[in-house]
Order: structure tokens, then sequence, then C-alpha cells
């Protein structure tokens, strides 16, 4: 029997099905288990069928977009001529790790995992990130690089190159700042419900393992810029696109997509501050930041 499974993330229902035989199962994925519902009431975002037996579409049915490093090895992107999508996933070593295949709107998708246990997890989270920044276009929906700190029922999300600094400014906030608590360290979901940005922690969170269904209001976006001395500018409208664009998982090549995604992100520069953090490592860029950025 298949195995069914039913998860709420940034409130949207997400079903994954793993195809009964398979070296496959929940095992692969437990930071989904705080996310787990006993059954999906409303609209389902996306479905993806885990299924070993899956092979590529043939070469004449789809056309190479391009092959692109996530940073955790490549990840080779075409398109099929009905308009969807395939993918193929591979780890830092460059071996395969998952074969996805998706329809336009990443409502339905399948994929086969290979490999050890290691290369399937990673594999079938990459796929399941894939699908939900994709599919989350339709639904006023980013999924961000950024560490997430809440505070008075705020969640103040830091962007930067990997390495500069976010998670450090973060750390700060949680040691030195009273009622903060960390709701994901790299991969949080902001979302847009009647028109009001909301922030949520994810199954996804780096090295820190930070796996929270929780949820606070978007209070402010802060990029972060290794500095001499600590000081804080808040960004005029296209300066704050320009910034944060690079933080949000996006699609240049399916204009649909991308055009979505962009329209999200000018709805949170719209409603939601973002800012630029001089600072350096220590209490004080803190201190300013929240000064300066808190509600």
């Amino acid at each position: 029997m298949d195995s069914i499974n039913h998860f709420q993330i940034a409130e949207l229902n997400i079903r994954i099905i793993f195809k009964e035989g398979s070296l496959n199962s929940m095992t692969l994925l437990p930071s989904f288990e705080p996310f787990r519902v006993n059954e999906l009431k409303g609209d389902l975002f996306f479905q993806l069928t885990i299924d070993d037996s899956l092979r590529p579409i043939p070469k004449k049915r789809r056309e190479r977009i391009r092959a692109f490093d996530t940073g955790n090895g490549d990840t080779i992107v075409d398109r099929i001529d009905d308009g969807g999508y395939q993918y193929i996933i591979k780890n830092i070593n460059g071996a395969d790790c998952c074969l996805l295949e998706s329809d336009k709107n990443f409502r339905e998708c399948k994929c086969a995992l290979n490999g050890n246990y290691n290369m399937r997890s990673f594999g079938l989270n990459n796929a399941l990130m894939l699908i939900f920044a994709f599919a989350g276009s339709r639904k006023q929906v980013l999924l961000i690089h950024a560490s997430l700190v809440r505070q008075k029922g705020y969640g103040y999300a830091f962007i930067a190159k990997s390495g500069t600094g976010k998670s450090t400014q973060v750390s700060m906030w949680l040691r030195y700042l009273s009622g903060c608590d960390l709701m994901n360290d790299d991969n949080p979901i902001i979302r847009i419900i009647d028109g009001e940005p909301f922030i949520y922690g994810s199954p996804w969170s780096g090295k820190t393992p930070c796996y929270r269904n929780a949820k606070a209001r978007l209070g402010a976006i802060t990029r972060i810029d290794r500095a001499e001395a600590n000081s804080i500018e808040k960004l005029p409208p296209v300066e704050a696109f320009t910034s944060f664009l690079p933080s949000c998982s996006a699609m240049k090549w399916d204009i649909d997509i991308y055009n979505r995604i962009c329209n999200t992100i000018t709805k949170v520069v719209e409603t939601t501050g973002i800012y630029t953090l001089h600072c350096l490592p220590n209490r004080e860029a803190a201190e300013v930041c929240n000064k300066a950025i808190s509600r």
C-alpha cells in the first residue's frame, strides 16, 4: 500500500506519497514531522509522488534550459513540450540524487530518488524546496534565504550572502535582546494574506535544526553588510526591491512564474521596512538594529 502523508507548511496543504515497495519513506524527511496533519482541509497546494520507476522524459520531448550551481551541487533544468519541467538534482560530489518532473504550475509532481540514505534525503528535500518555491508564485508566497528571529509577535528576517553574518546577527538578538526566539535559520517563508505580509518557519533550516511550525507578522527585512562601525538605513522602494530579490527563490526562465514572484516582492516592499545594517558582529549592532526596526 502506498504511504500517503499530509502536511501544512505556511498554512498551505501538501501531500507526499511514497509508492509501495520502494526504498523510500518518511524517514528521509524528519524535519517535516512538526508540520504533519491527520487530514487536509481546503485546497491542495501541491502533491509529490515518490516513485523510483520514474524515467527521464525522452530527449525529443524536452529542451535544455540551463544547469545552475546551488552551492550544494548542480541542478539541471529541462522544459518539457507540455509546458512542465524536468530537473536532475546532483549533490556536491556530482552524483545524481533526484529526477523530478512537474507540470507547469507545480501542482502535480513526481520524482525518483537514487543512491544511499544521505543522497535520497538530499535529493528529496531539494525537490520539495523547488516545488514549494515555484508553486508559491500562484499564492503570493516566497521561499527566502534568511535567518529569522521573532520578538513580540513580529518576525525579523536577516538576509546576506552565505558567511556574511546573518546567523551571527540573529544570535546577538537571542543573546542580548529580551523576548526573542529563533523561528528558522535558513529558509523561512513569506506569505501575503489579505494584503498583509506574514512569515513562517519551514522544514528547511540549513545547518541549524530549527524546524518550527510557527507564524508571525513580518516586522522587517534587513540585509547585513560588514562594516567598521554600526549604522542602519531604511532603503527606498527601488533599492529595497533590488536588495531583497536575490534572497528569493525564483525561475527567471519562466516569465509567468518570475513575474508573479516579482509582484509578490513588490507587495512586500510596499508593506514592510527593508533595511541595510552596516555592522560589526557585536551586541551594539543588535541594539542599533532593534531600535530602528522593531515594532
